[in-house]
């Protein structure tokens, strides 16, 4: 004689069974979908909505080897004078490896006072990163920096 149904362990088969008899539908995502993100390229001329980027004026700060991916201190600088006509509106961080390609994003006004944002992030692995500035004037600006990472960080099955 099996046990109540109050007393018996759960097994996959029905909690799965109870999830389609409740209409509940589970969504897998496929292995393919990790490689199909898109390219770090792809993602700087998404957020520059095809306008140009130039390379200078922004500098990202990061150490290019770092021994632990799960902490990694970062600096983004931009060469501004941040008054009302001239300064940064936005400054954002892409990665090139990671399941998730947005790092951060800073909205900045005159009153932030200086054109500098720092933080910690993860990385999954060596790779490349660029921070992107948009000023008041509608100019994009960029800096590109190799990591190597020694242990790696953020990494999915």
């Amino acid at each position: 004689m099996s046990p109540p149904l109050h007393r018996r362990r759960p097994t996959r088969r029905n909690i799965l069974g109870a999830a389609a008899g409740l209409g509940l539908v589970l969504h897998l995502r496929p292995v393919a979908a990790v490689s199909a993100a898109p390219t770090l390229q792809a993602v700087e001329r998404q957020w520059a909505a095809g306008r140009p980027v130039t390379e200078g004026r922004v500098l990202l700060d990061v150490a290019p080897l770092v021994e632990n991916g799960n902490t990694v201190p970062i600096r983004v600088q931009v060469d501004s004078p941040m008054t009302a006509a001239d300064h940064v509106v936005e400054i954002v961080v892409f990665n090139e490896r990671n399941p998730q390609r947005d790092v951060a994003r800073f909205s900045l006004t005159p009153a932030s006072g200086m054109a500098q944002v720092q933080t910690r992030i993860r990385l999954a692995t060596s790779q490349q990163l660029v921070a992107l500035a948009r000023m008041r004037d509608g100019t994009q600006w960029s800096h590109h920096v190799d990591v190597l990472v020694t242990l790696a960080a953020c990494i999915e099955p």
